[in-house]
């Protein structure tokens, strides 16, 4: 028999491109991850799985092993879904872009816990497009997301607008190549800041590169190189670099999509979330 955990690991390896992506998606570790393709593989009796770098492919074995998993964890779902249908209804999966502030949050998840004391939220921080994965995965319930202006239908939408900054006292303006502070690869704001230099003869290097808000900020304010960000992100140790050379940015834009079919717990905090968004809009008016 198919240990269903097994088979969930396997899958997650094959949509994620490779064990370390998998691993940070089922939050364990590459090794941890490794062992279960392992033992799923002594289970089958065949290799299903070829590393080639840092991702895989399947092969012949693992192409068909593939498709009868995805169908069996569909079906173990569908079946804890109608077995446990109450309980169902008391899990609410929040997806967020790190740089969402972070003290609202606190505020927001309390209020929904007062709302929604026999639900338990999980939330998850990532960048935008393996949010929008998420949700059409199934994975998410709610996100609140960065995306290109007028990116489709939502259920809440909110104007970015994206500055160059740098740490003060520092001449950017002659700066060849650019040094680059991002998030890695897949961040819109990444995609903008290479589009945008290059577009305007700029040459460029990633200076500095990680995962982390913290990271982030700590690498423009202490001069290590310029970024883009969100008007409403400009720390007081930031010079934002509008007019010393570099291009401006369109504009992009913070969406709330909520899965179809949502249950009534993911509408009270789609609500809550809409309604902190709201404040924050006329904050930034004001």
């Amino acid at each position: 028999m198919f240990d269903l955990d097994l088979l969930k690991t396997f899958v997650s390896v094959v949509d994620a491109g490779g064990f370390t992506r998998a691993g940070e998606r089922v939050h364990r570790t590459q090794s941890t991850i490794s062992q279960q393709i392992r033992k799923l593989e002594d289970l089958a009796g065949t290799p299903l799985l070829l590393r080639e770098g840092r991702g895989v492919t399947l092969t012949r074995e693992g192409e068909r092993l593939v498709g009868y998993a995805r169908r069996i964890l569909a079906l173990s779902e569908e079946a804890r879904s109608v077995v446990g249908a109450s309980l169902a209804s008391e899990h609410v999966r929040l997806g967020l872009t790190e740089d969402f502030a972070v003290a609202e949050l606190t505020g927001l998840v309390a209020e929904f816990a007062r709302l929604r004391p026999e639900c338990r939220l999980d939330v998850r921080c990532d960048l935008s497009v393996e949010l929008e994965r998420g949700l059409e995965r199934g994975d998410l319930d709610i996100v609140l997301m960065k995306r290109d202006a007028g990116g489709g239908p939502a259920e809440g939408v909110w104007p970015e607008r994206l500055v160059w900054v740098g740490a003060r006292d520092l001449d950017w303006k002659r700066a060849d190549p650019v040094p680059l502070i991002a998030f890695p690869q897949g961040c819109r704001y990444r995609d903008r800041a290479v589009h945008a230099l290059e577009s305007s003869g700029r040459r460029w290097r990633v200076a500095y590169e990680s995962a982390s808000l913290i990271g982030i900020e700590a690498a423009i304010a202490g001069g290590l190189g310029v970024a883009l960000v969100e008007a409403r992100a400009v720390r007081p140790a930031y010079a934002v670099l509008s007019g010393e050379g570099f291009p401006s940015v369109p504009p992009t834009e913070l969406a709330l999509r909520v899965a179809s079919g949502a249950r009534r717990p993911v509408r009270d905090l789609a609500d809550l979330v809409i309604a902190f968004c709201e404040r924050e809009g006329l904050a930034r008016a004001a």
